[in-house]
């Protein structure tokens, strides 16, 4: 007819229920579509410009002298990447906890926030206490960098510490209180584990015979000598490296900045005992005391970091306690002081 256009037939479409109908079907041809891969432009696949190679048949794993050498070696390594990844779980649980025991603390607890304190120390004893298998003997170092947590543990034990008494825990003291909740944790794990074992009826439990009497008495005797041998062995314990303690007084310094920043907003007066040194003599003395250290050699990157970091900290609490003496009448009570920016001629934080 005039005026219209010839129109191109329209494609023929498969049937619901074609005899194929497993196979995909091409919407643009109503064809069906075999199973072959295809590129963007809907061509075939093929390797080599030739039709796709035959499967290559499973070769049989040929074993030698040297198999069971390697298949030790292979787990060994598992076994290694398995703790690693023990050890990096548990070490993160503990930083978090230590970083709450840091930000609850102060000089006077109230018994509600000491409990608070005496809780997530639980915590630690009991996480310590899974961790000690995996860091026995050399192992000890070789997963030093998984127990980074030991260093945020350091850092609220010896500022707890130095809130108390205005001292500072030694090395020696910090390794004993870290051994002692790792071996409480052991003793609170082995107590929820006999509290889960379920507990015999004693009513439905038979009357024994004359002749599985004497067979009950030597398994009780048997029992009583094996708990005799597993009470007197004590349980595994970890305890902290010279690395852990330093790293953690070097942290310790932020700490002791902060509190003496918030102290004297609050009460208007440099935190320490009366007639006494105060946090800034206190400050002082801990820089003096890192400054006269030998530069360590096995992470001098992070030592010359942290070194750095307790610079800006003392000199932060020395221009807070001259603020104080000279125009401490002029500041109104709640006043901060902007620490933010140091003086003319330091290096920017």
């Amino acid at each position: 007819m005039e005026g219209k256009m010839d129109e191109a037939p329209a494609p023929k479409r498969a049937k619901i229920g074609s005899e194929n109908p497993s196979k995909p079907i091409d919407n643009s041809t109503g064809n069906t579509m075999s199973g072959f891969k295809r590129d963007r432009h809907g061509n075939e696949k093929r390797f080599n410009n030739g039709p796709r190679p035959a499967p290559k048949p499973k070769v049989a794993v040929v074993r030698n002298a040297y198999t069971p050498m390697f298949e030790q070696l292979r787990d060994e390594l598992d076994a290694h990447h398995d703790r690693r990844d023990r050890l990096g779980k548990v070490s993160r649980d503990i930083t978090g906890l230590s970083k709450k025991i840091v930000r609850t603390i102060s000089p006077d607890l109230p018994p509600q926030i000491q409990a608070e304190v005496d809780s997530r120390l639980a915590e630690i004893s009991k996480l310590l206490a899974t961790m000690a298998p995996d860091v026995q003997g050399i192992n000890r170092y070789r997963y030093s960098r998984s127990l980074m947590c030991l260093e945020e543990l350091a850092e609220a034990l010896t500022f707890a510490h130095y809130l108390k008494t205005q001292t500072l825990l030694k090395p020696d003291e910090l390794s004993a209180f870290v051994e002692e909740l790792t071996r409480k944790g052991a003793v609170s794990e082995d107590r929820d584990k006999d509290k889960d074992e379920p507990m015999p009826d004693a009513g439905n439990t038979p009357a024994p015979a004359s002749g599985e009497q004497e067979t009950t008495d030597n398994d009780n005797k048997l029992a009583e000598k094996e708990e005799q041998r597993q009470s007197k062995l004590e349980p595994l314990t970890m305890s902290t490296t010279e690395d852990d303690y330093f790293y953690g007084v070097f942290d310790l310094s932020g700490e002791m900045m902060r509190f003496a920043t918030t102290s004297t907003a609050l009460t208007g007066e440099m935190a320490g005992a009366e007639d006494e040194r105060t946090i800034v003599e206190d400050m002082h003395e801990l820089g003096s005391f890192f400054e006269m250290l030998p530069m360590k050699a096995g992470d001098r990157k992070q030592w010359e970091k942290k070194l750095d970091v307790m610079r800006q900290s003392v000199r932060k609490v020395e221009r807070l306690g001259y603020d104080r003496m000279i125009r401490g009448s002029e500041r109104p009570q709640g006043w901060v002081p902007d620490l933010t920016a140091d003086q003319p001629g330091d290096d920017e934080e």
